[in-house]
């Protein structure tokens, strides 16, 4: 709403003022009782809008208040999620990094058992890596067989199997 409703309650305001001086002096001065009831009408109307405006405009306040703090609290809320994701998975970084070493992976291996846990195809892991698609294809076997694993299926589960939470029954 901006300044704009300081401005008009301060008009309607200035507006109901002016009025009343007018009736008074007109009721004191004998005016037709038409004149001054009319006069009468037209500073309540005044008053009212103003009163409504200035209700209105305090209720918009409050109501950007109570968002700024929603916001706020969403922003809390925003950064711990990130905080607890990132710490997650670092640990799951450095889990997966213990494994390869576990395995023995070559530094080559390493990168493209991350780009198949990625879910990159083949072609699309020989192109990032300026190397042809049958190269590829021979170190994710070496992968595989360093692993103990069948393939890209259960390397993804390997290391998912951990995360997921087990599956609740109905009862």
């Amino acid at each position: 709403m901006g300044d704009r409703p300081a401005w008009l309650i301060a008009l309607l305001a200035g507006v109901v003022g002016l009025v009343a001086i007018d009736l008074s002096t007109d009721v004191w001065s004998g005016a037709r009782w038409m004149h001054w009831a009319l006069e009468l009408a037209i500073a309540l109307a005044a008053g009212a809008g103003a009163l409504a405006l200035w209700l209105r405009a305090r209720s918009a306040r409050l109501a950007a208040r109570a968002l700024g703090h929603d916001l706020a609290a969403a922003q809390a809320d925003a950064a711990r999620w990130r905080g607890e994701a990132e710490e997650a998975l670092r640990g799951l970084g450095a889990a997966i990094d213990r494994q390869f070493d576990h395995w023995e992976l070559s530094p080559a291996e390493r990168e493209i058992a991350l780009l198949l846990l990625k879910g990159l195809s083949l072609k699309d892991i020989a192109g990032a890596r300026q190397t042809s698609e049958r190269t590829v294809r021979q170190q994710a076997l070496g992968i595989y067989r360093k692993s103990g694993l069948a393939g890209r299926a259960e390397l993804s589960a390997f290391f998912l199997e951990d995360l997921l939470l087990p599956m609740r029954h109905p009862t």
